[in-house]
């Protein structure tokens, strides 16, 4: 068998929008092939149309060399197609073994569940895996998201899957978690599964990949083994353009620091915690998702209150009791997780942007005055380059890269003198992220003091005039800008 999936011809459009204009893709067994693009280029319609949840409008897919209609995503895991997505669907309140066997329940003759028997299959799926089954009959909220995605993994084996895709699988794994999934998908090459792996992290591609599929605007504009492309080509390819990755930024621009944390601590989180902002400074946090640098950066915006320590802003002595308080005084925050935390999903353009102001441009009865609403979503849309068809669009339907630049558009309004970036370009494209990167170099040319918080080391190392790495909470050292490699 040469081929386990292919494409051919593939057309989609919503409305006016042509998504997908007649791709070619292949899948052979026991192959790593990668599929990279920039948000919006197309990747998540032709994987949805292979997993079953939309249908195409022109074109052929054939799995095991024969065509086949999938239709749905039911239809898609019956026949062998399973994918494991950045955030798990799952049940949450069911145990790892039932959400493995949900939908093909292993029965005893009388047509009852035969627990024991599914519970030795999926032991033994584990330890093929070379896995620690020790979780199976935990319900699946107590897991990381690391155990949540192997759970899916065995199920989609439990399904005899001979295709898996994985669509940013790494997004919100630990380095750990993402050190074992890499392990695991060597063994499902070994089984002859094939792969369609997703990301925006090049340097996994290079990492895991045998082939590559490069999208731009709905069409395919290359494909590639691996070793026969380099990441500047890929960039290229992806951008239509050549990126300029160097960044000019020259450090901070006063003496004195705007903010001094001294001896902060909160039990259970972060302990002893020491150290300064200055004004046009990038200070960056590193560590493993889990360390304590998302507390802290919650903590000075007022969301999490200390047990002890001081934090001195502007020469000032502070104790933010609320982000609200926090805002008023000249810090900005944007989240981890841009769709919960940090946009209204349903609500428009403008709005989201202007948010962060309402007070500022609204009557004394509340009621807001679109005309400086619009205004002002037409300044930060303009400035920051946000994709939009109107200020009226629903943000839901922006791609990730615009999305977070709304997210971003909506603190500048409010004149930040800190401003804190947790996880900027997660799930954001190579040419996104590099707009990101200029803008947060030249926002702390303008004197902001900036802190941003990573877990993509090379984003620490390419932005940041200092880098403050910690662990399990505690800071475990701190690095000046002569001193980062």
């Amino acid at each position: 068998m040469d081929t386990i999936l292919e494409c051919r011809g593939i057309e989609k459009s919503f409305g006016g929008v042509h998504a997908l204009k007649k791709v070619n893709f292949s899948l052979n067994p026991g192959e790593v092939h990668a599929l990279v693009g920039e948000n919006g280029a197309g990747k998540s319609t032709l994987i949805k149309i292979i997993s079953g949840a939309l249908s195409q409008d022109r074109g052929e897919i054939f799995y095991l060399e024969k065509p086949v209609i999938i239709g749905s995503p039911r239809k898609a895991q019956e026949i062998g197609i399973s994918t494991v997505y950045q955030e798990p669907l799952i049940y949450r309140e069911l145990s790892v073994l039932e959400n493995i066997f949900l939908g093909r329940e292993i029965k005893t003759q009388r047509g009852n569940i035969d627990w024991a028997e599914e519970e030795k299959k999926a032991r033994s799926l584990f330890e093929s895996l070379q896995i620690s089954p020790h979780f199976i009959k935990q319900p699946m909220r107590d897991l990381s998201v690391g155990l949540q995605q192997l759970a899916l993994i065995a199920k989609a084996l439990v399904y005899e899957a001979k295709v898996i895709i994985f669509d940013e699988p790494t997004a919100i794994l630990t380095e750990h978690e993402t050190e074992r999934l890499f392990e695991i998908i060597q063994k499902l090459k070994e089984r002859k599964v094939g792969i369609i792996y997703i990301s925006h992290r090049l340097e996994e591609i290079f990492r895991i990949a045998d082939r590559v599929t490069i999208m731009r605007d709905g069409e395919v504009v290359g494909e590639h083994p691996i070793g026969e492309i380099n990441r500047n080509k890929i960039v290229e390819l992806m951008a239509g353009r050549l990126l300029v990755e160097e960044i000019n930024h020259l450090g901070k621009k006063e003496e004195k620091p705007i903010l001094s944390v001294k001896n902060l601590t909160r039990k259970g989180r972060y302990y002893d915690i020491h150290f300064d902002v200055y004004p046009g400074e990038i200070l960056g946090f590193s560590g493993l998702v889990g360390s304590g640098r998302s507390d802290i950066a919650q903590t000075l915006f007022g969301l999490i209150k200390p047990d002890s320590g001081e934090i001195v802003y502007q020469g000032k002595t502070v104790s933010f009791s609320s982000s609200e308080e926090a805002m008023a005084n000249g810090i900005a925050y944007l989240p981890e997780d841009r769709k919960v935390q940090g946009l209204f999903p349903i609500l428009s353009t403008a709005f989201n942007i202007s948010v962060t102001v309402l007070k500022e441009i609204s009557s004394r009865m509340g009621v807001v005055h679109n005309h400086q609403e619009k205004e002002l979503g037409k300044k930060y849309v303009k400035e920051l380059a946000i994709k939009t068809p109107s200020l009226d669009s629903k943000v839901y339907s922006l791609s990730g890269g615009n999305q977070q630049k709304v997210v971003l558009a909506k603190w500048l309004g409010v004149n930040p003198q800190i401003l804190i970036l947790d996880e900027p370009t997660r799930g954001v494209d190579v040419a996104s992220k590099s707009e990101f990167h200029h803008m947060i170099a030249s926002l702390a040319e303008k004197g902001i003091a900036v802190i941003i918080i990573s877990s993509e080391l090379p984003e620490i190392l390419k932005l940041a005039d200092r880098v403050i790495v910690m662990h399990e909470g505690h800071i475990t050292g701190v690095f000046e800008d002569r001193d980062i490699t």
